[in-house]
């Protein structure tokens, strides 16, 4: 199994930054996609960002320019630099992992908050 842990949220004023931390432990051997997610209250989660273990990235349009993904090499770290907050990104926060062997499932942490006041 993997386990997922984020860090990292909190109560931000708008064009504030946050930087969201995910740590992967457990059987966290062949991942080829890591990303976050996001759920606004009374909304569906929606993909914010994603990043594959070939270098392919993909960004909601909603957030681009303003949050950019990144990983460490050995797959252990993912973190989430959300830059130019809005009111509008307010949400839990998930950060997910998918490996190659079981390529259908997701793995994904407990969630973090993030609040952005006007």
């Amino acid at each position: 199994q993997v386990q997922l842990a984020e860090s990292g949220g909190g109560l931000v004023q708008a064009g504030g930054s946050l930087r969201l931390s995910c740590e992967v432990s457990g059987s966290s051997f062949s991942i080829i996609n890591m990303g976050w997610h996001r759920q606004a209250p009374g909304k569906q989660r929606e993909l914010v960002t994603s990043l594959s273990d070939t270098g392919t990235s993909y960004c909601a349009d909603s957030v681009k320019g303003r949050f950019t993904i990144s990983r460490d090499n050995a797959g252990k770290m993912v973190w989430l630099q959300m830059n130019s907050l809005k009111p509008e990104d307010t949400g839990v926060y998930y950060c997910y992992v998918r490996r190659s062997v079981d390529f259908t499932k997701a793995y994904w942490g407990q969630g973090t908050q993030v609040t952005v006041s006007s």
